[in-house]
């Protein structure tokens, strides 16, 4: 027997993406703690799985009383709740066990995607153009058309549909007023990069992190409908967008564009704080720039997944990409 690991996840419970008919997105989880289960047992360890259940405060408790070398963290927050997230990051920091994935830090500014965009401007990584909207200070808009309207704090794409690719004030302003019936609060409102989109997992940490083979996702939607990774796309296999978008892994691109993307990868994963795993979504656009249009620290890691397809791609079994993983853990205690 190698050690003792348990893994902790959310147990999924009714919650606002339930009403919104987006569940699929928060039932995920179970397939990823059977996967990562499966496969340490099968590894040798002695696998304990500990499903979290609201209030924070009551998962803390639980928290205090793992017995285990390690915990494998799948915890994505509880439902209609992402912040508790990071919050319950920094309560396994506290108890001294060792986990996977990043520390509290890189979830909190990676769920902040507005505060995300300026920490990689201000280092020379490009983001689209964007800004914080909602009614009341619509006449502040001052971005170019076609924009995309997102949640600021959410992930899973939730909330995105083609309906969030706007062209003009009139559907910006309906779009604006559905979001904010749906969420309150601003919108993230983002120029649109109409162009090549890419996602590479990075792992590590610190200076020694080093990315899976890119992904490209390819679009083969009818004309009018905006090429953009929707809920639809990841999460319902009957719609349109699910059957017109496809993964191709690794992506077939110039070795320059392969290092540019790369590079990239890399120093955004350092700029937040990611250790152990994390994917980063980017766009091209017409005259060859790269934009980082996301960070997503601890991504979905279950066997049908992107990060495990790159694993793939890059000579790694699913058991040894969970391997990996722990290994990780235990290099940067």
């Amino acid at each position: 027997m190698r050690g003792s690991i348990a893994v902790i996840y959310n147990q999924p419970q009714p919650c606002r993406y339930y009403q919104a008919g987006e569940e699929a997105a928060v039932t995920g989880v179970l397939d990823a703690a059977d996967a990562v289960s499966t496969a340490l047992q099968e590894l040798g360890y002695d696998v304990q799985r500990i499903p979290l259940t609201p209030p924070i405060e009551e998962a803390e408790k639980q928290l205090g009383k793992i017995n285990a070398d390690i915990v494998f963290n799948l915890f994505e927050g509880f439902g209609g709740q992402p912040r508790t997230e990071a919050d319950l990051a920094d309560m396994l920091a506290a108890t001294g066990v060792p986990f996977t994935g990043c520390p509290a830090i890189a979830l909190r500014q990676a769920l902040d995607k507005a505060g995300t965009n300026t920490i990689l401007r201000d280092k020379g990584i490009t983001t689209p153009a964007s800004q914080l909207l909602d009614g009341r200070n619509l006449a502040d808009f001052r971005l170019n058309f076609p924009c995309i309207i997102k949640p600021p704090a959410e992930d899973a794409s939730h909330g995105l549909s083609e309906k969030s690719v706007v062209y003009d004030m009139a559907s910006l302003r309906r779009q604006l007023d559905d979001f904010s019936r749906d969420y309150g609060g601003q919108a993230l409102v983002e120029e649109f990069i109409a162009g090549w989109e890419f996602n590479v997992t990075v792992m590590g940490g610190g200076d020694d992190c080093a990315a899976l083979p890119i992904t490209e996702i390819a679009y083969t939607l009818p004309s009018g409908k905006p090429n953009i990774l929707t809920y639809a796309a990841k999460w319902q296999p009957e719609s349109l967008y699910y059957k017109n978008t496809r993964v191709i892994c690794p992506a077939k691109i110039t070795p320059q564009l392969w290092k540019q993307i790369e590079r990239m990868a890399a120093a955004a994963f350092k700029l937040l704080d990611c250790r152990g795993y994390a994917r980063v979504d980017m766009r091209m656009d017409g005259e060859g720039r790269l934009y980082v249009i996301e960070i997503n620290p601890n991504p979905d890691i279950s066997p049908s997944a992107g990060a495990a397809c790159q694993a793939k791609a890059a000579g790694m079994t699913y058991i040894q990409f969970i391997q990996r993983i722990v290994k990780l853990t235990w290099e940067q205690r």
